[in-house]
């Protein structure tokens, strides 16, 4: 049955480890998701490499370590990549459409929804979106190099089945192979705790700044918005095909059985809430047991500032964060109501927006 199939390819799959962009290796990527687009899947490329491909055409001779530099080779390397993809693909009589993102796209509902209703038009004209981050004009981006992330925000705009992150590992070992011959392939995870991150470990390209925390992350992300997610190596021969006939390559992360509705996958995608809502044991059982609201009565503190609207943590007693909502007060406001009865709002205020400082349908719980 046809699906929707984010594919990211991480800079040591594209370079092959090399200085350059390995463009057999690509080719021999593009045959792949050629065929499965021929075959009536959609597909979502997340791409890395622009950085690598500034760096090949200006000759540079050492790996860029500030971030003029890198948004200089990102910004002379990024329509080279997008050029090599178009050309790829035209091989195969397929158009591609390019699609440049920042986080900010994500956290802004209205440009969350813009992008959203972009990619789904551009499958909907059997158009492959190209996306990347715009690392030309984006800083946090570059320090966090989470174009895994972005994958899977991408898996969530457009709502895919499947997630494949492509590497330079088979997947997520025991420990790390570089370093122990004993470490053993995790084959299938359920649930992402704090012993996985642990063994997570970072990228040993030197060409990517992504490494196996943000894939983690990223897998995370996607299993809440409902698509299985695989980690797999970008060089293993046909993989991406493998994948999805089901062979158990890589590691793979079930989605989970209830898949965040179309909101609450926005609400969660907004990854740098604007402040912290710390609240008590009572608020804390209300709403990951009752599923009820947030209310003032059982709010403690806030951190940071914020607007009414804005996406903030709710940060349980144990000081772990539990939740995460649209907030329906700023933080002044929460500061002067916390504590309070939810029928003693107007007289503190002046007004009201209601009896909730973060209402049911606008929280996820963490």
């Amino acid at each position: 049955m046809p699906s929707r199939i984010v594919v990211k390819f991480g800079t040591s799959v594209l370079t092959g480890g090399t200085q350059r962009l390995n463009r057999a290796h690509m080719l021999e990527l593009v045959r792949q998701c050629a065929a499965l687009h021929n075959e009536g899947h959609q597909l979502i490329i997340c791409t890395s490499g622009a950085i690598a491909a500034g760096r090949e055409r200006l000759a540079y001779p050492t790996a860029p370590e500030t971030l003029n530099i890198k948004q200089m080779l990102a910004a002379v390397g990024q329509s080279r990549l997008m050029e090599r993809w178009e050309q790829l693909f035209e091989i195969y009589g397929i158009h591609v459409g390019q699609m440049l993102l920042t986080r900010s796209d994500i956290e802004n509902r209205h440009r969350f929804l813009n992008a959203r209703d972009t990619l789904q038009t551009l499958l909907e004209h059997r158009i492959i979106p190209i996306v990347n981050e715009n690392d030309a004009v984006a800083t946090a981006e570059i320090k966090v190099g989470d174009n895994d992330n972005l994958s899977a925000l991408c898996a969530l705009l457009a709502g895919a089945d499947l997630l494949i992150l492509l590497t330079d590992q088979a997947g997520l070992y025991t420990a790390d192979p570089r370093r122990n011959p004993d470490a053993q392939l995790i084959s299938e995870i359920g649930d992402i705790d704090a012993e996985l991150k642990r063994l997570a470990s970072g990228s040993a390209s030197g060409l990517g700044v992504g490494g196996m925390k943000t894939k983690l992350e990223a897998a995370d992300v996607a299993r809440r918005a409902g698509a299985d997610v695989v980690i797999a190596a970008g060089n293993a021969p046909d993989i991406i095909r493998r994948i999805i006939a089901g062979e158990k390559v890589g590691t793979r992360f079930a989605s989970t059985e209830t898949p965040l509705e179309n909101r609450k996958r926005w609400i969660f995608g907004s990854t740098v809430p604007s402040g912290r809502i710390m609240i008590d044991a009572g608020a804390s059982n209300a709403l990951r047991r009752g599923g009820n609201s947030l209310l003032p009565a059982g709010t403690i503190g806030v951190e940071g500032e914020f607007d009414r609207g804005d996406v903030v943590n709710i940060i349980g007693p144990d000081s772990r964060n539990l939740a995460r909502g649209i907030v329906r007060y700023s933080s002044a406001d929460v500061r002067r109501i916390k504590g309070c009865h939810s029928d003693q709002i107007p007289q503190i205020l002046g007004f009201g927006y209601g009896p909730v400082v973060v209402h049911r349908d606008d929280l996820i719980l963490l």
